[in-house]
């Protein structure tokens, strides 16, 4: 990592020199950052701002543009004076994005708000595809996995561009292990808190100590990494989409508008199945990423799939706890986030914040999931 630093107030600029490159070359008033760098084909380059030359540092600007005007609001803000740019060496893997690392408020519509710094990650931009799923199976049934939903609940039925769905939590953690396993990368899940047996086995009901949190491999996402993920970098927003409503126009879910039922914000416009994907036989999901992605280039996050995430259920986290992975002690129910398309789960299910809980064994029609990996 390499970075260059620029101190700027009002119309003044000067640098301080960290490393050789980037260069900074000029910073004008009206906002342009202008620097230089010699060749580097391993290279994302980044702004970073604070307010103070001792940060914290932040690598969005959602605090000083992230935030939704409406009639008779005002804001306060505070503008930052220190710039730099960073040189990371690590782009994101293939088909994955970074979000980055910061204090993020979470919850709100009936859950408990708590303000935590979630580390960065890399997320998949989609959800796990079946041609992906089959390919890792593939792989993983010959070199001592099993799963018990080995082709999901749908079987040949799904086209590879649809999402895998039917699976329950044991096979998306012991799938996960395999595609780290299959690309050369450490695993994240264990058997015991000595982790010296890799997950690929059995009904394991993992803890927090027996992960490798810090392995270069693929694990499914927290709970608040989800909503983080889901949120774009927007505040206060009800939806991925940075919307407070949400139709067939956003996502693939199974719309209640017009009936007794229907929640102010399901604004369909038709009852029912998103009706793109009925003409189609069962499931009536969609491919990957065909609506629109989030801010943070994320598809799907509200609807399509219902997906799996890491936690145990039971009481949050507190606020201002760095990266929150749910009780430490193992329970009987894993929490999931998301819609998906069947009428299981509407429109209350696909808000931000919004989670439920079911024993990790169970599966549905639209359960699914998408990974996580350290940057």
């Amino acid at each position: 990592m390499k970075t260059r630093f620029v101190l700027a107030w009002g119309l003044w600029a000067a640098t301080v020199a960290v490393a050789q490159e980037p260069v900074i070359s000029s910073f004008r008033g009206n906002g342009s950052l202008v620097w230089t760098n010699l060749p580097d084909t391993n290279a994302l380059y980044r702004v970073e701002w604070a307010a103070s030359a001792g940060g914290p540092w932040y690598r969005t600007f959602q605090a000083i543009q992230g935030m939704d005007g409406g009639t008779g609001t005002s804001f306060s803000v505070q503008v930052p004076m220190f710039f730099r740019v960073v040189m990371a060496t690590n782009p994101p893997p293939a088909g994955m994005v970074l979000i980055d690392g910061g204090d993020v408020v979470l919850g709100g519509e009936g859950i408990e708000v708590r303000t935590n710094f979630i580390s960065a990650f890399h997320m998949e931009e989609m959800e796990v595809s079946r041609g992906l799923w089959d390919r890792v199976v593939s792989w993983a049934q010959t070199n001592g996995y099993n799963f018990s939903y080995p082709t999901g609940v749908w079987g040949a039925s799904q086209t590879p561009r649809q999402p895998i769905l039917g699976v329950n939590w044991y096979d998306c953690a012991r799938w996960c292990n395999a595609r780290s396993e299959l690309e050369g990368l450490t695993p994240c899940y264990y058997t015991s808190p000595a982790k010296d047996v890799v997950y690929r086995t059995g009904s394991e009901n993992i803890l927090n100590s027996w992960v490798r949190w810090d392995a270069s491999g693929y694990r499914l996402p927290t709970i608040s990494e989800w909503e983080k993920a889901a949120r774009g970098g927007r505040l206060g927003r009800r939806f991925p989409s940075g919307k407070d409503t949400i139709s067939h126009a956003d996502a693939n879910f199974f719309s209640l508008f017009g009936s007794m039922g229907a929640a102010a914000y399901d604004k369909g416009p038709t009852y029912g199945h998103h009706p793109a994907y009925t003409n189609q036989p069962l499931p009536y999901c969609s491919p990957v990423g065909s609506f629109p992605a989030n801010p943070f280039g994320l598809h799907d996050m509200d609807g399509n799939a219902v997906e799996w995430c890491w936690d145990w259920y039971g009481a949050l986290s507190p606020g201002n706890v760095p990266d929150p992975r749910g009780p430490d002690a193992g329970g009987s129910q894993r929490l999931y986030h998301g819609t998906g398309w069947q009428n299981s789960h509407n429109a209350v299910y696909a808000q931000c914040p919004v989670f439920w809980y079911v024993d990790p064994g169970y599966t549905w029609g639209d359960f699914g999931f998408r990974t996580v990996r350290k940057p």
